[in-house]
């Protein structure tokens, strides 16, 4: 038996479709009110990645924001949030601060991951996230 709070829906915002086609992946998932984000990187709107860490975490941020307001929330209801960094020791310092820009208080559970790669070379951020809708309400 299933009902809207059991019930799977792939969220696909408008733009994201072919990478929904191309690559078998949902931007995120909501099952009832909690919400799964993919991984996000710091591609503008013609693909092209943002110069330098900081540029790449504002681009991504605003995806996860576009997404999660796809999906009936927003980055205030983020529970848990998992970054990926190229430069972790280098970088953290100044993706903090963006982050603390775009989820200023409420702060969510957060891992932060040192990699060796990204999707593409350029790349030195990705951030997915956990939500619950409606939670970040005070």
């Amino acid at each position: 038996m299933t009902n809207s709070t059991t019930t799977r829906q792939a969220i696909i915002p408008p733009g994201t479709q072919p990478f929904y086609d191309a690559f078998h992946f949902a931007p995120a998932t909501r099952v009832g009110d909690t919400i799964w984000v993919s991984g996000q990187v710091g591609l503008d709107a013609q693909m092209k990645p943002g110069e330098g860490m900081e540029a790449q975490a504002r681009l991504a941020f605003e995806a996860l924001k576009g997404i999660l307001a796809a999906a009936g929330a927003s980055l205030a209801d983020i529970v848990e949030l998992n970054t990926f960094h190229t430069a972790l020791r280098r970088d953290l310092e100044a993706f903090t601060k963006v982050k603390d820009e775009y989820i200023p208080s409420r702060y969510p559970s957060w891992t932060a991951v040192g990699v060796s790669e990204l999707a593409l070379p350029e790349l030195c951020i990705e951030i997915r996230a956990v939500a619950v809708a409606g939670c970040g309400v005070a």
